[in-house]
């Protein structure tokens, strides 16, 4: 037993103990990432990546945008964009993650100076996930409601209808002999969304919300709580959710996809979505719609990547991820645009109306079209059912990842104190959204919600990307940058990534500034005109997370010592522990730059520490004598 315990007793905790709380800097290195959290199975990351970027937008943006901007010929300007600027910046933001282990703020070791930029894109999260979970509780408050035998639009005559209501049953039965005037009237599924759900007859503009609609307010405290019990644990818990909410949709797209293509007339509805229109591609709004639909769709900026890779092993492939998600998410946007536009095809020919009559995107689509075109159907509940959940499903691991960011970005901060009390700080986060969103459970809540939706991540986000790849490109460096991924592994990224990274995507992402900049045009929801001072609200919120990044300047040069330009230089070089977070990866420059690691040693000693040769090993070789021939180079 003595023998026994003795073995047991030596814990490596001393060397943490010897670390005091005030040397914040180095508190990462010497807590290693095992006490903030690794993911636990294999395909945890890959899913939790599928998960995030294989959002609500799929669904209801791409069919759209594909739609109205040439059909299938759209399709080229999509997947030119995807390469120029989806792939490299989300190769990009991943390698940062993995190699630092660090959230979106805490990331900014590798400049200090552009601290701004991590703030930035907490900002924008925080709103973006206000609002996100908001649309999270329409899905829930439509999946309740086709829990009957009877779905509650299907028909006029509610307390809520008005004379202009049109049921589409009557429209059939009377074809034969009255031909239909459907231009000045509206389906029960319409008034069903605006004065059933929303109640918006309640409120007469932005700056009158009305009365809170408490059947919506109960479904958005629903739904936050079930998004605080799946990231309860970080990101052991989330990995193990995405499992379900990542690999279901897929399922329920599928049978949609089945159930539409086998619809009288849903061919017409396919021809309609994929019918090339090539003279589109020469007008630039196609190219710039296409650069907009991968932006967002990938997630690229929200920091929900880079949050997921810093929780990755150091030489995890993140390069075979890359493909598989982002062209995963390509493939399953022309899907979905296969299952909407099949229903659409059906529901034209059963109305009498052509398919562009009937098209919408956004929730005009997943609250009113759709669920009209499910009364059409038989067993309709049961459609209706699937289609809000596959919904709830594709929304709620978007909602992790934004989640996830903010919890990881402000512990990883100040991990003495929080990381233990991480429970309790995302559920102080949960609350806090919860009750900042209670304005959009309002019947001028929606308008509310198109602010948010129209500006949080408009132009802000396109700033935050584009400096996050010029700091990385042209302040730290490329030829630093590929190296640490060498390191990480074991090849550089080719010339494809290097072109991409130092031209081709910041270029495409300030065409895409200067356009949105140029062709703005003032927010509206249906025939409602936003007021000047919302749209100065609305623009301010876009400008003060590109205010950040000079904000944070002016505080890390404050901290710095010496002239101005002195200050700059110092604070734009890497922290001191900047690099991996495991002293067994800190090969090369990174060797004992860990607070309460030893004298600088060796390449060979840290081999010898840390076990034989590997690829990694040999890698870590290869970089030490790159940046001796390097120096040698600078001094001569």
């Amino acid at each position: 037993l003595s023998a026994l315990s003795h073995t047991l007793v030596p814990q490596p905790v001393t060397p943490d103990l010897l670390v005091s709380p005030s040397s914040q800097d180095g508190d990462l290195g010497s807590e290693g990432p095992e006490d903030r959290g690794n993911w636990t199975g294999r395909l945890d990351f890959l899913l939790s990546c599928i998960g995030y970027c294989v959002g609500l937008g799929n669904v209801w943006r791409f069919p759209y945008r594909a739609y109205t901007n040439g059909g299938g010929a759209f399709l080229v300007p999509y997947f030119i964009m995807l390469a120029i600027c989806g792939i490299p910046i989300f190769f990009m933001e991943l390698s940062l993650g993995q190699f630092s282990s660090l959230g979106p703020l805490a990331v900014w070791k590798i400049s200090p100076l552009f601290k701004g930029v991590g703030m930035g894109t907490i900002l924008i999260v925080s709103l973006v996930a206000i609002y996100y979970n908001m649309i999270i509780a329409y899905v829930l408050f439509y999946l309740f409601a086709s829990l009957t035998s009877d779905l509650p639009w299907q028909h006029c005559g509610n307390w809520w209808n008005t004379d202009l209501c049109l049921d589409h049953h009557v429209i059939k039965a009377g074809n034969s002999t009255l031909p239909v005037n459907i231009s000045n009237t509206v389906s029960p599924s319409e008034e069903y969304w605006s004065r059933y759900v929303l109640h918006i007859q309640g409120s007469s503009g932005i700056g009158d919300p009305g009365r809170i609609r408490w059947n919506l307010c109960l479904c958005l405290l629903l739904s936050w709580t079930i998004v605080y019990l799946c990231i309860l644990k970080g990101v052991k818990s989330s990995g193990k959710v995405v499992y379900f909410t990542a690999t279901f949709p897929y399922l329920i797209l599928v049978m949609l996809l089945i159930r539409g293509v086998t619809l009288d007339g849903a061919w017409k509805g396919i021809q309609f979505y994929l019918t090339p229109q090539f003279d589109h591609l020469l007008s630039s709004k196609v190219w710039i719609e296409a650069a907009l639909q991968i932006f967002y769709s990938l997630g690229v900026g929200f920091g929900g990547l880079l949050t997921f890779a810093s929780y990755n092993t150091f030489h995890q492939n993140i390069y075979r991820d890359t493909f598989i998600v982002t062209l995963g998410n390509a493939i399953t946007s022309i899907l979905a645009g296969f299952a909407i536009f099949s229903v659409l095809g059906y529901m034209s020919q059963e109305l009498g109306v052509p398919v562009n009559q009937v098209a919408k995107a956004g929730p005009g689509l997943a609250f009113v079209v759709y669920p009209q075109a499910m009364t059409m159907l038989p067993l309709s509940p049961f459609w209706s059912f699937l289609f809000f959940f596959m919904l709830l499903t594709l929304g709620l691991d978007s909602q992790f990842a934004f989640m996830e960011t903010i919890v990881t970005a402000v512990t990883d901060e100040f991990p003495y104190y929080l990381r233990p009390k991480k429970a309790s700080f995302s559920a102080v986060i949960c609350i806090a959204l919860f009750l900042m969103g209670l304005i959009l459970t309002t019947e001028g809540g929606m308008y509310w919600l198109v602010l948010l939706d129209d500006y949080s991540a408009g132009f802000g986000l396109m700033v935050v990307v584009i400096t996050t790849c010029l700091v990385v490109t042209r302040v730290y460096g490329m030829k630093r940058f590929c190296r640490d991924i060498h390191m990480m592994l074991g090849f550089k990224p080719g010339p494809y990534f290097r072109a991409c990274w130092m031209v081709l995507s910041p270029a495409t992402m300030m065409a895409l500034l200067v356009y949105n900049i140029i062709k703005y045009q003032p927010s509206e929801y249906g025939n409602y005109r936003f007021p000047t001072w919302a749209e100065v609200l609305g623009i301010l919120m876009g400008v003060l997370s590109c205010l950040m990044i000079p904000m944070g300047m002016v505080v890390a040069v404050l901290q710095e010592e010496g002239t101005l330009w002195e200050r700059v230089q110092q604070a734009s070089r890497p922290a001191m522990d900047w690099g991996p977070s495991l002293e067994e990866n800190r090969t090369g420059v990174y060797v004992a730059s860990l607070a309460g690691s030893q004298s600088p040693k060796p390449l060979m000693v840290h081999m010898r520490k840390y076990g034989g040769i590997t690829s990694y090993e040999n890698t870590a070789i290869e970089v030490d004598r790159e940046m001796e021939e390097e120096d040698e180079e600078e001094s001569m």
